[in-house]
């Protein structure tokens, strides 16, 4: 009899229709994977082994199989909005049980993890208070809104220098000026005293600031002197107004530059061009009754490597230091290998952690336990964990989400192609019954 063989094309179909149903219903749910039905024939197993005239007795659903092509990518307004744009999940953990995702849709709690909309914690590896990133188990996010610690001039974390990098241009056209430098206050104020060299005793002079270890800004003028030497530059130098004597010797110079006649540092002088600076902080304040608490002295390195003598005007091509104060929290920024950075108020990054990505040999083998949330089994394999943009990994993209990978048009069609199945097994249904009830009118 067909009953049997309708019956399971109708339960079949309508099962397929719940398919198509719930993708429909997800086409704007971000991270969504289309489901697919996919259908296999039934027969009855025979003592004697499957004849050549063997009828099968259905259908059934033999799977409903997540299909995980790439959604569309579309931009938003919040920094922590990720989407991945090639193979893997987020990795999630929700008190230790742990999850997986393509819902990019993350934001900060109270305690400042990193969660999704059920409160779900995104994972990745830490950083330590350096900004630096090793690679270890995956733990939950926590991104510190704390102020950054200032870094003293000379104390550069992981930077290319440490101290003050000058390099410029002293035109070998000037000539030694015709007033000696002389060092010396010239006038009194509270309780320092307040030194500005005459211009007629110097040829140029530049100034930055550096930072003592409490983040004050304090400025470093220099000023280059023309000697009686040929090729030589004396550099002299005060912070903050005062007396050079916080950095040296009255009357000496910081140091000496001695160019070539290529009008290169000569490397045949030792230590040229790399000057030793030691600031007495206690020394620099306008106020002495109100000491600075900072560590003094200040020391660093002032390096004058790659300086030239030439004979064209004098021009600084390069002058920055190490150094910085402290600094706010003003914002985050998502990299394609997933690092978070945070950026300060005073022009600092650094990185508070890294998003980790997780892909498996048969993504189809997870299991979904709705809230876009996928689980391990031991048909999905073991998760292969790692940063982003390695092996098979995709790439992450700050402030965008991936939408819903439906196509709402392709899903109508098969709705229609599903509406149309349900009604032929119906009427091979009825079409049995006709028969039956012919039989049953035989006489």
């Amino acid at each position: 009899m067909a009953f049997q063989q309708g019956l399971s094309g109708l339960n079949v179909s309508s099962k397929a229709l719940d398919v198509t149903s719930n993708n429909i219903a997800n086409a704007s749910t971000v991270g969504f994977k289309a489901g697919s039905a996919h259908f296999s024939d039934v027969y009855a197993s025979s003592l004697a082994g499957g004849g050549a005239s063997q009828a099968g007795i259905g259908v059934a659903l033999s799977a409903v199989a997540q299909q995980f092509t790439q959604g569309n990518i579309t931009t938003t307004n919040n920094p922590l909005d990720i989407s991945i744009n090639g193979n893997g999940f987020f990795r999630m953990d929700e008190g230790g049980s742990i999850s997986y995702t393509r819902n990019g849709q993350f934001h900060l709690d109270k305690n400042g993890y990193i969660v999704n909309d059920q409160a779900m914690r995104l994972t990745g590896y830490p950083a330590d208070a350096t900004g630096l990133i090793v690679p270890s188990t995956p733990t939950m996010l926590q991104l510190s809104s704390s102020d950054l610690s200032p870094v003293a001039t000379g104390g550069s974390i992981g930077g290319s220098f440490a101290g003050v990098l000058a390099n410029l241009n002293l035109d070998s056209r000037q000539a030694p000026p015709t007033t000696p430098w002389a060092d010396g206050p010239v006038q009194t104020i509270g309780t320092n005293d307040q030194w500005n060299p005459s211009p007629a005793t110097y040829n140029y002079s530049t100034a930055l600031s550096v930072y003592d270890s409490l983040g004050n800004a304090h400025t470093l003028t220099l000023y280059f002197v023309k000697n009686a030497t040929p090729g030589g530059w004396d550099v002299h130098a005060n912070v903050d107004g005062t007396t050079n004597a916080n950095l040296y010797a009255a009357g000496a110079p910081l140091g000496t530059l001695t160019f070539n006649t290529s009008g290169q540092l000569d490397t045949t002088v030792p230590g040229n061009g790399v000057m030793n600076v030691s600031i007495d902080l206690n020394g620099v304040m306008d106020d002495l009754s109100k000491p600075n608490s900072a560590a003094t002295p200040l020391a660093f390195d002032l390096d004058f490597t790659g300086s030239t003598q030439f004979g064209s005007s004098f021009g600084t091509n390069r002058l920055e230091q190490d150094g910085y104060t402290s600094g706010r929290l003003t914002g985050l920024s998502v990299g394609s290998d997933g690092v978070i950075q945070g950026r300060y108020s005073n022009g600092q990054t650094r990185n508070q952690g890294q998003v980790v990505l997780a892909n498996f040999t048969n993504p189809n083998g997870l299991q979904s336990v709705g809230d876009n949330q996928w689980v391990e089994t031991s048909v999905s394999g073991p998760p292969l964990v790692g940063s982003p943009n390695t092996s098979s990994l995709g790439v992450l993209q700050s402030a965008s989400i991936e939408e819903s990978n439906v196509d709402l048009t392709g899903e109508l069609v098969t709705m229609i192609t599903l509406q149309r199945n349900y009604q032929a097994n119906a009427q091979s249904i009825k079409t049995q019954d006709q028969i039956m009830q012919t039989l049953v009118n035989l006489r």
